[in-house]
């Protein structure tokens, strides 16, 4: 007896629900709502140091094909380094981005980092990070909530290119650029591998991009893998920016002669080109913290030359703590983690912070 009355009480349950359901029926015609769609490039971009590029999303200007080394054109399609900053008061922002590529990952950097794209907010704190979006295809879109905030800052991938980006808020919504005006020049960083990204999870844990957030400033990512050798080319299109500081940190890709024969011409281009322009020279780093290897102590060497010739504004930054307390920073014992970033990001953070003056 007590099992049927068990039963029909089920009975009875599932008959409010069938007529719960009844009472709000799901509209057949149900639809997200409308986007309005907008071109990234309509709104502020970060990270571009040349106007004419062959693609809009490329680090060297068209003029460089040909004059660098193919295998340096070809990482400068990556778009490691720049960021679409923007205003929106909608609920959500989606965005749609078109790679130029198709290998997505690679064999120690997830797609994510490779080819993903990264949201940043800014909040009364500094820039939190909001979410990534993932990749699955060359053609991929993902969808942000925004919980309430106005101000954001969108990563693109690092080890690969993109032939578009859009972004999308729903109708009735506003989506403009942000005014860089009083943000001040940009910090340049070129280097490697590690200067491109390698082996970010995500692209806004870069240690360039990091710093940028921290200092709050522009930066130029040039990083370029295994082919940041200070070739006097680079160097003459490195000479035609405008910074507020040159980082140069290629001394990974460089053998000691490259050292010898290459950085004090740099230098010298670079300050003749800009008298005041403060240059920040980077020793390597390694894990197990070899302070200083053996090309760095060519780069303190050159150093010390270069001072006594009389260069100004000339800044030397040690390899010490750039791993960070142990040796847990790296991927392969050569190229970090999120973690080995964010130790790299506060030492190159603390000897920029007075150079830009903040």
């Amino acid at each position: 007896m007590s099992e049927m009355i068990g039963f029909l009480g089920l009975l009875g349950l599932l008959a409010i629900v069938a007529g719960l359901l009844c009472l709000t029926p799901r509209s057949a015609d149900a639809q997200e709502p409308a986007l309005t769609w907008i071109d990234a490039r309509d709104l502020t971009i970060e990270g571009k140091g040349w106007a004419d590029t062959a693609g809009f999303y490329d680090r060297l200007p068209a003029k460089a094909k040909g004059v660098v080394r193919p295998p340096v054109w070809d990482l400068s399609l990556d778009s490691s380094g720049y960021c679409v900053r923007l205003r929106t008061d909608a609920p959500t922002l989606h965005v749609k981005w078109e790679l130029r590529k198709p290998n997505l990952a690679m064999d120690h950097m997830p797609a994510t980092g490779v080819s993903g794209v990264d949201l940043y907010a800014r909040e009364a704190s500094g820039w939190r990070f909001i979410a990534t979006g993932r990749v699955t295809k060359q053609a991929n879109e993902a969808t942000f909530s925004t919980a309430g905030r106005s101000e954001f800052a969108l990563y693109l991938p690092l080890y690969n290119g993109v032939n578009s980006v859009s972004l999308g808020v729903p109708e009735g919504k506003f989506i403009g650029k942000i005014d860089e005006s009083s943000r001040g020049k940009p910090i340049v960083f070129y280097g490697t591998s590690i200067t491109q990204g390698g082996c970010a999870s995500r692209p806004g844990m870069a240690y360039p991009a990091i710093v940028g957030r921290a200092l709050d400033l522009p930066i130029i990512n040039l990083g370029f893998s295994g082919n940041g050798q200070s070739e006097p080319e680079m160097a003459d299109l490195l000479a035609e920016l405008d910074p507020s500081v040159y980082v140069l940190d290629a001394l990974w890709n460089m053998t000691a002669e490259m050292v010898q024969e290459r950085l004090a011409p740099c230098v010298r281009k670079l300050r003749a080109a800009h008298p005041q322009t403060p240059i920040l020279l980077a020793e390597d780093c390694t894990i197990r913290n070899q302070i200083p290897t053996p090309k760095g102590k060519l780069l303190r060497e050159i150093f010390d030359q270069l001072k006594q010739e009389g260069v100004t504004g000339l800044y030397f930054l040690s390899a010490e703590g750039m791993m960070g307390p142990d040796d847990q920073g790296t991927v392969d014992g050569c190229h970090p983690t999120d973690l080995g970033f964010i130790y790299q990001a506060e030492v190159f953070t603390k000897a920029l912070r007075p150079l830009v003056g903040k």
